[in-house]
Formats: C-alpha cells, sequence, structure tokens
C-alpha cells in the first residue's frame, strides 16, 4: 500500500473513496463543503439526511456517487465534539475510514480529517498509523491466503502536504505494533524462548543495538533462583534477553524496559484448569512483546536515551524437575520466596529480571507484564493498571499514553497489603489473599527494586480483543508499544528536544 500526504484538498481530489471527518453537530454543509456536496450532486447532503448522520465519534456512513464524477463513493466519520478532540480521536476515525473503504472495494483513498492543534505532523503521524494498523492482518497460520475483494492500494492524506517524515515515523512505530501483534498472536509451539532471543537478535542486527543472551548457567551464577525455579520444567531452555540502546554521544537518560516473558503458562502443579482461560496463555508474553516491539522502534528512531530492554523469558510447564508449591526459592538479591501457588510465576521472572536492571544504574525501570487476572477484574479489558515508586515517572507514563491511545489507570501502592505477603518460613510468598491482588503483585515486584524510580504495568486485559477495536482486529493488540515509544522519546525532551507523538 501506497501511503502519502498532499497538499491536495478534498475539492480537488479524484478516486474510488473520498472520507471526510465531522464533528457532532456540525453536519450543517457549508464553505467547501457545501461546493463539494454541489459536485458531488447533492450526495453528502442526501446521505446525512438518509441515515440521521450526527457526526458523534464512531459514527460512520458510505454511499456511492452517482453519475460520472471523480469521485466514485463518500465516506463519512463521526468526530465527536470539537473541544474534546485528541490524537487518538483521529487515529481511530482514519481506521474506520480506511477499513470502509477496504470494505467498500476503493483501491484509492483520500482522508480528510481536521488538523489536531495546529500541528500537521503530528496529524499526519497519527492517521498514518490508524491506516496502517487498521489494514494488516495476520494470515501466517491460514492455508487459504486469497483475499476476498479488492485491496486498498493507495491512501492520500489531502491538506498535508510536506509530511514525509511523518509518515515515515509512524512506519516505524507501526512496525514495532505489528511485531508484538504477531509475537502475541502466534501459538507457543511457533514462539519460544528461543525465539524471542531470535527476534531480539535480528532486532540488534537491523539496528545497531547491542546484545546479550544469558543461558541457564549464566543465569545460575548471578543467582537467579526465582527466575530458574519457574523453567526448570520446561524441556526449552531459558532464555534472558538484554537488549541495549545506546544513542551517539553521552544519554540525557538511562531507562530499562522489562517484558515479561511467559511463552506459556500451563500454571505449573497449580495447574490451570479447562475455562480458565488455558488456550490463550500463548498470550503470557505480552510484555516482552511490547519490549521488543518498542526496541526496534527506537532502534529505528535513535532518541539521546540510553535504554536497556530486557525479557527472562521461559514456560511455566509441568514435569517430574517443577518447582513444588511450599518450595523456597532465592533471588538474585538474596531474598527468599516461598512459593504458594505456581501459577504465580511472571512475577518470580521479573524479580531477577529488576535486580539485573537495577545494577546497570539506570535512573528509571518500568516492567510491563500480563500479571494477573484481578487487574481485568479491576479494570476491564482496555485500561491497564500502573503502579509507581514516583509521582513524575507515573505522570510521564500517562502522557505518553494518552498520546498513544492506550489506556493506563494509576493504582494505589497500599503497602500494608504486603502483610498478606509474609512468610513463617521465608521472607515473603509468592502471592497474597484473594482481594487486591494486583496490588500484591505490585508490592512485591517492589521487594526487588532498592532504590531505582520503577513503575509496573500490568497490562493482562489490553494486550488482546476479541472484537475488532478501531485500529485494532479481534486478537492480539500490540499494547504497551506506542505508550513505551512516547516515554522514551519524551525522556529525551526532558533536557530540551521536541516531544514526539506516537
Amino acid at each position: 500500500m501506497d501511503l502519502r500526504s498532499t497538499d491536495t484538498q478534498y475539492l480537488d481530489w479524484s478516486g474510488d473513496g473520498l472520507a471526510i471527518g465531522l464533528f457532532e453537530d456540525q453536519v450543517e454543509l457549508t464553505g467547501d463543503l457545501a461546493e463539494l456536496d454541489g459536485k458531488l450532486a447533492g450526495t453528502l447532503k442526501e446521505l446525512i439526511a438518509e441515515v440521521e448522520f450526527k457526526g458523534k465519534e464512531g459514527n460512520s456512513a458510505v454511499t456511492r456517487v452517482g453519475g460520472n464524477n471523480r469521485v466514485r463513493k463518500v465516506i463519512l466519520v463521526g468526530l465527536g465534539k470539537p473541544e474534546i478532540l485528541k490524537p487518538d480521536n483521529l487515529r481511530r476515525a482514519a481506521a474506520v475510514s480506511a477499513k470502509l473503504a477496504k470494505k467498500e472495494r476503493c483501491k484509492t483513498v483520500g482522508i480528510y480529517l481536521p488538523i489536531w492543534n495546529n500541528d500537521p505532523a503530528t496529524t499526519t503521524q497519527v492517521l498514518a498509523e490508524g491506516v496502517q494498523l487498521a489494514l494488516y492482518k495476520d494470515n501466517r497460520f491460514k492455508s487459504d491466503l486469497e483475499e476476498k475483494g479488492s485491496q486498498v492500494e493507495q491512501v492520500e492524506l489531502l491538506g498535508l502536504g510536506g509530511q514525509e517524515g511523518a509518515i515515515a515515523r509512524a512506519h516505524q512505530i507501526c512496525s514495532g505494533v505489528i511485531l508484538a501483534r504477531e509475537l502475541v498472536a502466534a501459538p507457543a509451539n511457533v514462539v519460544t524462548p528461543i525465539t524471542l532471543a531470535e527476534t531480539a537478535q535480528a532486532i540488534a542486527q537491523a539496528h545497531g543495538l547491542d546484545l546479550e543472551i544469558l543461558e541457564r548457567e549464566d543465569c545460575e551464577k548471578l543467582g537467579m533462583g526465582a527466575f530458574l525455579g519457574v523453567a526448570q520444567a520446561s524441556d526449552l531452555p531459558p532464555k534472558f534477553i538484554h537488549l541495549t540502546y545506546r544513542p551517539k554521544g553521552t544519554p540525557h537518560r538511562k531507562l530499562a524496559v522489562i517484558g515479561k516473558g511467559l511463552t506459556f503458562d500451563s500454571g505449573g502443579l497449580n495447574i490451570k484448569v479447562s475455562g480458565s482461560g488455558i488456550e490463550m496463555m500463548k498470550t503470557d508474553m505480552g510484555g516482552s512483546a511490547a519490549t521488543l516491539g518498542a526496541a526496534k522502534v527506537i532502534g529505528q528512531l535513535k532518541p539521546d536515551s540510553e535504554v536497556h530492554f530486557i525479557v527472562a523469558a521461559t514456560e511455566n510447564m509441568i514435569s517430574g524437575h517443577a518447582m513444588h508449591p511450599g518450595d523456597i526459592l532465592t533471588a538474585s538479591n538474596g531474598k527468599t520466596i516461598e512459593i504458594n501457588n505456581t501459577d504465580a510465576e511472571g512475577r518470580l521472572t521479573l524479580a531477577d529480571a529488576l535486580v539485573f536492571a537495577e545494577k546497570l544504574g539506570v535512573d528509571v525501570i518500568v516492567d510491563l507484564a500480563t500479571l494477573t487476572g484481578a487487574c481485568v477484574v479491576a479494570l476491564g479489558d482496555d485500561i491497564a493498571g500502573l503502579w509507581s515508586t514516583d509521582d513524575g515517572v507515573a505522570q510521564e507514563l500517562t502522557q505518553a499514553s494518552e498520546l498513544a491511545g492506550e489506556k493506563l489507570w494509576r493504582m494505589p501502592m497500599e503497602e500494608k497489603y504486603f502483610e498478606g505477603m509474609k512468610s513463617i518460613v521465608a521472607d515473603m510468598k509468592n502471592t497474597g489473599p484473594r482481594v487486591g491482588g494486583a496490588i500484591t503483585a505490585a508490592l512485591f515486584l517492589k521487594q526487588f527494586v532498592k532504590e531505582t524510580t520503577w513503575a509496573h504495568l500490568d497490562i493482562a486485559g489490553p494486550v488482546w480483543t476479541d472484537k475488532e477495536n478501531g485500529y485494532n482486529g479481534a486478537g492480539a493488540t500490540g499494547f504497551g508499544v506506542r505508550t513505551l515509544v512516547n516515554w522514551v522519546l519524551n525522556s529525551s525532551a526532558v533536557s530540551g528536544e521536541k516531544s514526539s507523538i506516537g
């Protein structure tokens, strides 16, 4: 697909499908829109009246233009109220436009949407993201690859000429989101700890990042008893992945991103039963997918912050070597953990990863994990939980997520809840009481960060969707990539660099 920006306005554009965004309660055709309606023989006015189009966000309408016209079909997309317009509203409107154009068999498409905040570069970027992500389809595991109907071949973003750089940036960001989607969507017999290590190697080679892969013996030397305790039942070797982006010159900030990398979670001896979602546990590496996706983008964008991308990759399986409920593991910081539930394994792998990251001397550590069902209960399928020991970093991540259109909600770090995780025989248990499970999981992780500023994102809900949602088709969403990229870029902006939207 050829995606470009152009100075051409909708009055002068010709092609198969013309998509125009209209604000809520501002669907009266005046000025250029009235002139366009005249050129289209009254098609716009007739369509608005026929479907009672009000311009509400998410509303859309499409019709064929009669006669020998330069435009074959017209698509109207609602933008909601103008005072609440955000970049993600435009990203979603572009996605709706692209999907409808494909459904209506339009090969050439023109999209006209308002410029956000007098910023044509940001507007172009989010529109390009919406189009690319909406039209992406994962057919890797389909035997019938024949596409039904015509494919969109060319999309022009109207009235936004000269924004080739913004389109290139959107393409780079989408490449990371799509990588994350493909990693999460692939089954556990395709994406293994070895696969994640190979993916990191490909990113390092393509974009000039440094790569360190710690094998089981290396992890043993570092005392990673928590990570290796989870890994010991699998026939596949664990891989501790450390991928580093280093800018030219002195970095303004040093950051670490850790992604939970359980390529399959059986629950261990506390096995997940039928109906518990065990068949979806291929998605339990969603944090690592976002981490590697962000690494791919950062390697292309080359900001002035140093970033360490870390994944402790393994399976949580059942065998004669599996850890038992009641076992005591020793993490690499010397803390001992009584295992009272082998299905609370992700936090064990993250514990050793957090200790490793802190030893790198970074300024901030952020971890992402499909960690708890409790977070899904609390916040639903669309919102990730955010915990942090620092208000400033929490605000940075919240702003980054808002620009990305990936919802976060800050949750309390209620220290007294840790009382429920204290053990008689060890320093702590790996789970606490049933209530407040997402909070106690965050408090567990906090025990493995001594001084460094830290934030934890529980992305168990939004990493997957069963229904199409804007620019996310049903399946893996790639959640977290754009937030991480924005956060890293804005971390550079702390030193005076211009921020960017992703």
